[in-house]
């Protein structure tokens, strides 16, 4: 349970740096990763502010699903509560996603 802990909080830690752009990260990924053409597909909904933001959520709801399995080693209502928030994130997260990628697609087919 060691590693799936430290994997936990390392996507955690990766997914609110993200999320809250500190030290210019969200920036620089938007920059180098998620606005660049991937052969013939147009960058999607990645590549703007809000897009970006929704795939830092689904990065945090991930490890926060990792902390609470972790978790369950030590405490199981901790566990069961945290890997209930984790599900209901990323199902949230995931639903808005699909329709922004949708939607960007959409806008780009006119």
């Amino acid at each position: 349970m060691g590693i799936v802990l430290a994997i936990g909080v390392l996507l955690c830690l990766a997914g609110l740096i993200l999320l809250l752009n500190l030290f210019g990260a969200a920036d620089l990924v938007m920059r180098r990763v998620t606005s660049q053409p991937l052969g013939e597909l147009a960058p999607g909904f990645a590549a703007n502010r809000r897009g970006f933001r929704v795939y830092a959520v689904l990065i945090l709801a991930v490890g926060i699903l990792c902390l609470g399995l972790a978790a369950t080693a030590w405490s199981i209502p901790l566990g069961a509560g945290l890997l209930v928030l984790g599900a209901l994130t990323f199902g949230i997260a995931s639903v808005i996603a699909i329709a922004g990628e949708v939607e960007t697609y959409r806008a780009l087919k006119r």
